[in-house]
């Protein structure tokens, strides 16, 4: 599965889709009892290497005493019980920033991976780059920068994610929101400009750039 993606990237535009409207089927550990102190999250009782946990993913944090209560970013998985997690950093080569320290905290880990391999799917198909496009002699490997990739990713993530939530209901923000990130994606997949590797020694060969559905080759 190709993602262009993280949890945390969505994070930045979304973080209810962590908190409130998250996907219950797409939770893939929750706990209570943890401890949080400074940038580590401790649940003796946890299995996080088991669950798929993994750096770039998000964790919904409450405190029993509410001093705790947000979605934060996972930097690294330590151990099978213990994170290091942050404040939503601007980037993800910032040192780490310390939420609030808390007691008896329970915590939800869900994920969007599965939508973002979609979109990651259907950017690849899109620029005729494996693996969405088979017969290509460019794989997703071969892409230098991705930048441009994942905010479209994001986008598309969003807009699927909305979609599915009014789908199962009939609340139209949640469609007009869909739109909206539907409208982001095309745009900036229409703004894709992205550099391949295609000799296989760490030098750009080709630039890619999509214009009204097509690639040209600089």
């Amino acid at each position: 599965m190709v993602g262009f993606s993280s949890d945390a990237d969505i994070l930045k535009y979304e973080p209810a889709l962590f908190g409130e409207l998250h996907l219950p089927w797409q939770v893939i550990c929750s706990g209570d009892g943890g401890e949080l102190a400074g940038t580590t999250f401790t649940d003796s009782a946890g299995n996080f290497t088991g669950a798929g946990v993994s750096s770039g993913g998000t964790i919904y944090l409450r405190s029993a005493d509410g001093s705790v209560d947000g979605v934060y970013e996972i930097v690294s998985v330590d151990s099978a019980a213990e994170l290091t997690v942050s404040v939503l950093r601007c980037d993800c080569a910032d040192e780490a920033i310390a939420p609030p320290s808390g007691s008896d905290v329970s915590y939800r880990i869900s994920t969007l991976a599965p939508q973002a391999g979609e979109a990651g799917f259907e950017l690849t198909e899109y620029f005729g780059v494996r693996p969405g496009s088979p017969a290509s002699d460019i794989s997703v490997e071969d892409v230098l920068d991705t930048q441009a990739l994942r905010r479209a990713s994001v986008f598309a993530v969003i807009a699927r994610v909305y979609a599915m939530l009014a789908g199962r209901g009939e609340d139209e923000i949640f469609w007009k929101k869909s739109l909206h990130y539907q409208k982001l994606f095309e745009r900036a997949r229409e703004r894709c400009r992205f550099s391949v590797d295609s000799g296989g020694d760490g030098t750009a060969d080709v630039t890619m750039v999509a214009a009204s559905g097509k690639l040209v080759r600089d």
